[in-house]
């Protein structure tokens, strides 16, 4: 099925889980919030939330930056930006129950666990 991040088209508490790989990074800071909202409500009251994201937590690289640059000027071809995975978790509700930090292709990424 598809449908809008911020309206699913499924009931309240329907899912144990949700999963999200490199998702959150592709929305406006103000719908992420929205997004997140939406995943609440669609959880169970136990569920869990897992997300993998391109980190803003740690400190910058080179590559980072250079990947930030090419996100301003073109994108329409890196369309992800990073983002404060724990903090605006935490923001929206969530409760953290883990967190690993990683990188790809030299860019900094987080992997965060956390329930409703």
């Amino acid at each position: 099925e598809q449908g809008d991040a911020a309206n699913l088209p499924f009931a309240s508490g329907s899912f144990d889980a949700v999963f999200l790989s490199f998702v959150l990074e592709l929305f406006d800071t103000p719908e992420i919030p929205l997004v997140l909202a939406e995943c609440q409500r669609v959880l169970k009251p136990d569920g869990r939330i897992c997300v993998v994201a391109m980190s803003r937590d740690k400190d910058e690289n080179i590559p980072l930056r250079i990947y930030e640059w090419f996100h301003q000027h073109v994108p329409n071809y890196v369309d992800c930006r990073p983002i404060y995975v724990v903090k605006t978790l935490q923001e929206s509700g969530f409760e953290i129950s883990r967190t690993e930090h990683g990188q790809m292709w030299g860019l900094p990424v987080e992997i965060c666990l956390a329930k409703n």
